[in-house]
């Protein structure tokens, strides 16, 4: 008989850190049912099977509650328990806080935060019937700073840093790990999906996807609380962000992401 390995899901799987972490897990014997809302989803697919994963897809819009439930019933029907899970789905917008569409900004907390909140209530409850399972969640550096020009990006990522450290407590001594993956600017389409192309940050070199998703699965399988992870500055700028105060955090922000900087 063969082997059953065991699974993992990951969200934002179709580009960018999501699909290098599911080549990560992919490399390292687990199966994968992947998630996207974007065609990119199936060429992921393709890719990732090559590195002898068995791959599933599930196409769904983790901005609505639907989606979720969506994706949530995918998993289940594969009748196999969830090993580890990497919520990375995200999405920003930079700009003026009273200049982007009220719109844009509610997809920023739903998919960042509802859909997290929501999926992890979902997977969370299974792990804790085995006592056992991994989960890595996709915060951000930014998460350390106040994000003039990024307002609600910022802030919902310092939700979901706040998130994993009270459930790190509150699963404490079970079976159940979360690690929070803190990258810096990292080379995707995010700046280009953000409208952020004209900005310092958008225009600077950033951190290699594939070293972020190495780094992040290797801090998930060490049972890490957090890391922050990418280049020696990104490093840099996660331990300088611990002492520097609010204030000065956010004019810094400014400076990198005000449009036209």
């Amino acid at each position: 008989m063969t082997d059953i390995k065991p699974l993992a899901v990951v969200t934002g799987a179709s580009s960018g850190i999501g699909f290098e972490l599911a080549r990560q897990f992919a490399e390292h014997g687990y199966d994968l049912l992947i998630n996207a809302e974007d065609a990119g989803l199936t060429d992921a697919a393709e890719r990732l099977r090559t590195e002898g994963a068995s791959v599933q897809t599930v196409y769904a819009d983790l901005t609505s509650y639907e989606g979720v439930e969506q994706l949530y019933a995918g998993i289940s029907a594969t009748g196999q328990p969830v090993s580890a899970a990497a919520l990375n789905a995200g999405v920003g917008q930079g700009g003026a806080f009273l200049d982007i569409d009220l719109a844009d900004e509610l997809e920023i907390i739903a998919l960042n935060v509802t859909s997290t909140v929501h999926l992890a209530k979902r997977l969370l409850r299974d792990m804790a019937a085995r006592d056992e399972g991994r989960v890595l969640i996709t915060s951000s550096i930014a998460s350390t700073m106040p994000g003039s020009f990024q307002a609600v990006y910022n802030a919902s990522k310092s939700f979901l840093q706040s998130f994993v450290q009270a459930l790190q407590e509150e699963l404490k001594g079970t079976g159940i790990t979360l690690t929070s993956l803190m990258p810096g600017p990292t080379d995707t389409n995010f700046f280009h999906r953000a409208e952020m192309d004209d900005t310092k940050v958008g225009q600077s070199s950033k951190d290699d996807p594939a070293t972020v998703a190495e780094q992040g699965f290797a801090a998930l399988m060490n049972d890490d609380d957090k890391l922050v992870a990418g280049s020696v500055k990104t490093k840099v700028q996660g331990v300088a962000n611990k002492v520097l105060s609010d204030k000065l955090k956010a004019a810094v922000h400014r400076r990198m992401a005000e449009p036209g900087s």
